[in-house]
């Protein structure tokens, strides 16, 4: 007889009930593997950690009754039955380095503890990845009647590039439907494009002053800089106090100014930092100094000339790119977001990279082009970057809207499309949305000390999983 949707989900959750030591027994023998990427080996081509993360994974599914398969320790996968390919679960075994700051538990020493599991890749991805093979397993179990395969895809490269799914995929071919839990609920289902701006200047020295005669800020193109400093030649820290103490307010920021001796003063500004798709939950301490330079009674060199028209092009606090003429936003992915992440300046150059993640309305005419034509009328030159596009998959299409349908049955809460700047496994796959299991409203500390998982959470995806398995794949 045929169950009611409400039967079937009771039946899961009794399940995982009954199975809840297991599948954190799975997560943690996972997790206390550490997979970061090393140096290449023979047979090993993201370094030991990593292999052994693929090993272990393949034993787990062996022991679940799967039949598995190792794709030159690149990816493994499982696979539920041998249907015809319809679904595929992405999810990664590697992690992100780990600091000495821990303090709840070891890194790679998981430890359950007030209704949550620690330990580095809990959340990112390896408890996830366990949600989707428990979540085949169940539904395997309960003799679901399931006539289609799903196919659960574990990569070892997500941190560092995904060169490991490039790999899979020369190999085989995108199932129809692909989403991957590693994310936030409920559906992602567009990743903007994105644009890096390349921008250079080059003088002949000059001995004139006051001019700044270095600046360094930013690490990263994808990371908003918490610091920047600059040494300045020709003020001294008392002549630049007035204009610290006007601009401090504005900005937001602090800053620091230190008498080097021989006429050089160096000046430190600082803000918070934060990831370049979001640059609006941040201060720019970057932008933060442009503006204090922006203020000074500097020398008419072309230092200044390069540094005024970079304050010009990233006015402290723009985020979407207003001053150089590509604010573009739309219905359905939002604005686009701007963050100038990166510059370097010495006495005859300057070179400088902006961050811009681009909505599904812009395009590399309405966006490069203005930029690249806005930088040449001042007196700068910018590459002309492809653009990357975005990723788009119909929140009205039969696949998203049972994810969503999952979502809602298990958790109660509306099931939502939504955007992000960032890009995930799927952002280059025809019909792949990002789905789960990370609540947006809990820190879990992906990627810094002390990252954990709810188990709570862990386990609610676990049905929510099994549930849009049984309905995609039936």
């Amino acid at each position: 007889m045929t169950m009611t949707r409400e039967e079937l989900k009771a039946k899961l959750e009794a399940y995982f009930q009954e199975h809840e030591q297991d599948v954190i027994r799975d997560v943690s023998r996972l997790v206390a593997i550490k997979s970061d990427r090393e140096e290449a080996k023979p047979g090993m081509p993201y370094g030991e950690g990593p292999a052994k993360a693929i090993a272990e994974a393949l034993r787990i599914i062996e022991e679940h009754g799967f039949r598995a398969k190792n794709y030159d320790n690149y990816v493994c996968t499982a696979d539920l039955n041998d249907g015809p390919k319809t679904l595929d679960i992405l999810a990664h075994l590697d992690v992100v380095p780990v600091s000495d700051s821990w303090t709840v538990t070891k890194p790679f020493e998981p430890l359950v503890l007030d209704g949550k599991l620690y330990g580095r890749g809990s959340c990112d991805d390896k408890g996830p990845a366990m949600a989707a093979l428990w979540a085949m397993t169940a539904v395997r179990d309960l003799g679901l009647p399931l006539v289609k395969n799903c196919r659960l895809i574990l990569g070892s490269d997500e941190e560092c590039g995904s060169s490991d799914i490039e790999y899979y995929y020369k190999q085989e071919t995108e199932a129809p439907m692909t989403f991957s839990p590693d994310a936030d609920w409920p559906v992602i289902n567009i990743e903007k494009g994105g644009v890096v701006g390349d921008i250079t200047s080059s003088w002949e020295e000059t001995r004139k002053t006051p001019r700044v005669s270095s600046f360094r800020a930013g690490a990263k193109v994808n990371v908003v800089p918490g610091t920047a400093e600059c040494v300045i030649l020709g003020l001294s820290p008392y002549d630049l106090g007035s204009y610290i103490a006007a601009i401090s307010p504005v900005t937001g920021c602090t800053y620091a100014a230190e008498d080097l001796g021989n006429c050089y003063t160096k000046v430190v500004c600082t803000g918070r930092s934060c990831h370049a798709s979001t640059p609006q939950i941040g201060n720019n301490a970057l932008t933060g100094l442009l503006e204090l330079i922006d203020m000074l009674p500097l020398a008419d060199v072309p230092s200044s000339d390069a540094l005024f028209a970079m304050a010009h092009a990233f006015p402290h606090g723009d985020t979407v790119g207003e001053a150089i003429g590509i604010h573009h936003k739309d219905e359905i992915s939002g604005e686009i977001t701007v963050a100038l992440s990166m510059l370097e300046l010495d006495e005859t150059h300057l070179q400088a990279y902006f961050d811009a993640r681009c909505p599904l309305c812009c395009t590399f005419e309405n966006t490069v082009v203005p930029a690249v034509q806005y930088f040449s009328r001042h007196g700068l030159a910018m590459k002309e970057n492809p653009m990357r596009p975005p990723h788009h998959v119909s929140g009205e299409s039969t696949f998203v809207q049972t994810l969503l349908r999952a979502y809602t049955d298990v958790t109660g809460k509306p099931g939502f499309c939504k955007a992000i700047g960032g890009g995930t496994y799927v952002h280059h796959l025809e019909n792949g949305v990002a789905f789960g299991c990370d609540d947006e409203d809990v820190d879990t500390h992906m990627h810094g000390d002390d990252e954990f998982i709810v188990l709570e959470n862990l386990f609610n995806a676990c049905v929510i999983y099994a549930l849009a398995i049984s309905d995609l794949c039936a």
